[in-house]
């Protein structure tokens, strides 16, 4: 598995409120045997808006925003109790405490069929970690700082989506497809994430939480800058053959609708569905998979995202979340990428991207791993050079 397979989930026409555009998603059919569940955790500081901590396991802690998990539910109980911190009521949900720091990012509940996972933290440490244990060689450019603690700290700054321009409202205001499954969110008609839940019921008890999830950079500056975009309309003319009856109209509609489904699969989301990712399974639950993956990192100009997937036996899509990374985080992880493939020489990495040793040293510092480079052993080298 390479790419994101949307097989069995059908466009619907868009719904756009000033720079913001949603396209839902439907099902004919849900995916049988998993459920998704919201549990809404407490949040830090005084105005509730506080960093959470989640033990990986490894002797790191992952802190970041943390507003709720996902429990998914493979057990067929169909319990409405099931789902933590969900209601269809004015009041606020009641939180599921949790004093201590969170265990893992995706924690299957013990003696249970269910797996609490926290929506796009997934995917987000599989980019944070991505060689977070710096330079594998000591070549006399790297610090000694550098081989013992690596990328340490690594930080990532994202939105929260209620600070997203419009798309609160627009969450609010639309109506829900029949058999909506999904949705995809776009900003200045640019792709800023992807969500699909296996039921219909899932996704209307979790379709509000995308004001809760994170949104990089890139995004917020689209919404905030972005003129509105123009809304969908079909156009049925009266050509040869004419409109005679409502069955006419009725078809003439459906074919406007595929159409619809057609440009966007083909043009607007694109660069999500063609680009090849690299699928790291987290955990298998019966005959369901949850993966993370990362895109290649190609400075091409193409949007790259990451995110989780749930896929069940037939590798159809139950459950997707993606992010899409901004053009200096594509630039750091493609950095990253070229140093750990070249065994992080810089001489042998300055030449598979030709360019200079300096030119490298200069992006090493932009990208913001300037604390990995020696300023003695730079010097060393430079001299080495000189003299050769």
């Amino acid at each position: 598995m390479t790419r994101i397979d949307l097989t069995g989930l059908d466009v619907r026409p868009a719904q756009v409120w000033g720079g913001i555009r949603l396209v839902p998603l439907v099902r004919a059919e849900p995916v049988e045997g998993l459920r998704l569940r919201r549990e809404v955790y407490e949040r830090g500081g005084a105005d509730g808006r506080g960093p959470s901590a989640v033990d990986v396991g490894d002797g790191t802690v992952y802190t970041s925003y943390v507003p709720h998990g996902f429990v998914a539910d493979w057990s067929g109980a169909e319990r409405e109790e099931a789902a933590y911190g969900t209601g269809l009521g004015d009041g606020p949900p009641a939180a599921v405490p949790l004093r201590a720091p969170h265990h893992r990012l995706a924690k299957r509940r013990h003696g249970e069929r269910r797996l609490r996972f926290l929506p796009l933290h997934l995917a987000l440490d599989g980019y944070l970690s991505l060689h977070f244990g710096g330079p594998s060689v000591l070549w006399q450019e790297w610090s000694r700082e550098a081989l013992r603690r690596g990328l340490s700290p690594r930080a990532e700054a994202a939105y929260a989506g209620v600070d997203v321009p419009g798309l609160a409202e627009a969450l609010r205001i639309f109506e829900l497809h029949p058999g909506q499954c999904g949705v995809m969110v776009y900003a200045a008609d640019s792709l800023a994430a992807a969500f699909v839940v296996p039921h219909p019921e899932d996704y209307r008890l979790l379709h509000p939480t995308l004001v809760e999830d994170l949104f990089g950079e890139l995004v917020h500056q689209y919404a905030h800058y972005g003129g509105p975009v123009p809304e969908f309309a079909a156009r049925i003319r009266d050509g040869a053959g004419g409109i005679r009856d409502l069955a006419d109209l009725r078809a003439a509609a459906r074919e406007q609708e595929r159409r619809w489904a057609v440009a966007h699969d083909g043009l607007m989301a694109r660069d999500l569905l063609e680009t090849p990712y690299a699928f790291e399974r987290v955990h298998r639950a019966g005959r369901f998979a949850l993966y993370r993956f990362l895109p290649p990192f190609l400075r091409d100009g193409r949007e790259q995202h990451i995110g989780e997937l749930i896929t069940d036996h037939k590798r159809r899509t139950a459950y997707l979340k993606t992010f899409r990374l901004s053009d200096a985080q594509v630039r750091r992880g493609y950095l990253l990428r070229r140093l750990a493939s070249c065994d992080w020489h810089p001489g042998r990495t300055a030449e598979a991207l030709g360019t200079s040793r300096e030119e490298l040293v200069r992006r090493i510092r932009a990208a913001g791993f300037g604390a990995l480079l020696d300023a003695h052993g730079l010097a060393q080298a430079a001299r080495e050079t000189q003299e050769g």
